[in-house]
Formats: C-alpha cells, sequence, structure tokens
C-alpha cells in the first residue's frame, strides 16, 4: 500500500523535472558537438578520428569516476553530471552523424554536383535529410541512456530521480525506491515514444 507517495507528489514532479531538465540538455548539448563535428569532418576523416577516440575514451570511464573527476573541476550538483552525460551522449549521436553524412548514395551525389549544387548546398539539401534518420536514432537511444545514467547524479547532488531512489535506499523505505525506479522507467518510456513518434512524423517516407 502506497503511503508516502500520495503525500509527497510535487516533491515526485519536480525530481521528474529534474531529471528531464538534465538529461534532456545533455542529449541536446551531445547532439550539437556531434553535428558540429560531423560537418568539420566532412572531407576531414582525421577529425572524426581525433573526436571518436576521444570520445571511446571518456566512455569507458565509469560515471561514478567522471562526476569524481570533475568535482575537483566544477564542484558538486548539477554541472559535473550535465557535462559527462553530454560527454557520454556525444559519442552515440557521434558514430550516427559520421555513418549518416557518408551513407549518402554517389549517384545522388553525382547528379547534385551535375545539378550545379555548392558543396555547402549538397550538404546541406541532400546529406543532411538523408543523414537524419540516423541522427534521429542516436539522440533518442543517447537520451534514453542519459535518464538512465542521471540517476546516479544523486550522489554528487545532481538531483532528480535518483535522489529518492538514494534516500530510500537509506533509510530502508521501499516504497521510495519503488517510487523512484518506476518513475525513472516511465520518463524513459515516454520519452523514446515521443522522440520515435517525431521521427515518423518528420520522415513519413519511411
Amino acid at each position: 500500500m502506497m503511503i508516502w507517495a500520495p503525500k509527497h507528489v510535487w516533491d515526485i514532479v519536480l525530481a521528474i523535472g529534474q531529471h528531464l531538465v538534465l538529461s534532456a540538455s545533455s542529449a541536446a548539448t551531445g547532439l550539437l558537438l556531434a553535428l558540429l563535428i560531423g560537418l568539420a569532418s566532412v572531407g576531414r576523416p582525421r577529425i572524426y578520428s581525433v573526436a571518436i577516440t576521444v570520445a571511446n575514451l571518456i566512455f569507458v570511464i565509469p560515471s561514478l569516476a567522471m562526476f569524481a573527476l570533475l568535482i575537483p573541476l566544477v564542484g558538486l550538483g548539477f554541472t559535473p553530471a550535465f557535462i559527462s552525460l553530454s560527454a557520454y551522449c556525444l559519442l552515440i549521436i557521434l558514430r550516427n552523424v559520421w555513418t549518416g553524412l557518408r551513407s549518402t548514395p554517389t549517384d545522388v551525389l553525382e547528379a547534385a554536383d551535375g545539378m550545379g549544387y555548392s558543396r555547402r548546398q549538397r550538404l546541406i539539401r541532400i546529406e543532411l535529410p538523408l543523414a537524419l534518420p540516423l541522427i534521429l536514432s542516436g539522440t533518442r537511444l543517447a537520451l534514453v541512456m542519459s535518464i538512465g545514467i542521471a540517476t546516479v547524479a544523486a550522489f554528487i547532488g545532481g538531483g532528480g530521480l535518483g535522489t529518492i531512489i538514494l534516500i530510500g535506499v537509506n533509510q530502508e523505505h521501499l516504497e521510495k525506491i519503488l517510487v523512484g525506479s518506476l518513475a525513472t522507467a516511465g520518463l524513459a518510456f515516454i520519452c523514446d515514444a515521443l522522440l520515435l513518434w517525431a521521427e515518423r512524423f518528420l520522415l513519413p517516407w519511411r
């Protein structure tokens, strides 16, 4: 029987909001960085090689260890969690951006050149739209992953649903653990479904 949750609805809503802001802002930052690096890497594969190597090295660092490394630089709270999650999201999205930009059929590129498209016009009007499905898919995966890892941010005062789970563990309060865990899972499912719907809406031909 639920006793704690009905009396703390606004606390739960606030935790969900904090969790969503942290996860969504991290995924959006990862997307922006991935697009900038991906576009800069067109015709310059060495830039991508360096960026993906650095991103891979960051990705293998456990989240708690990453938070600990950042605390002396930026302190506790939202900032180290945001930086860490953005770095994790970068790897997933960057791979999809690069793969998407390189997957444009050669005959399509040749046709664009034949129509007099400049390199920039070809990139914006043809290569990016064709890469959009992979980019959106990578962003969706990165956001869901970010929602999961964001629960660990409670250990450094990052807020979110992880705080409810952590307090529940410390107090051996099963209801708080269940509420935090189920809310996190529900948030991940909802965000995944919304982005999947957006992907289908933006790409009706698929």
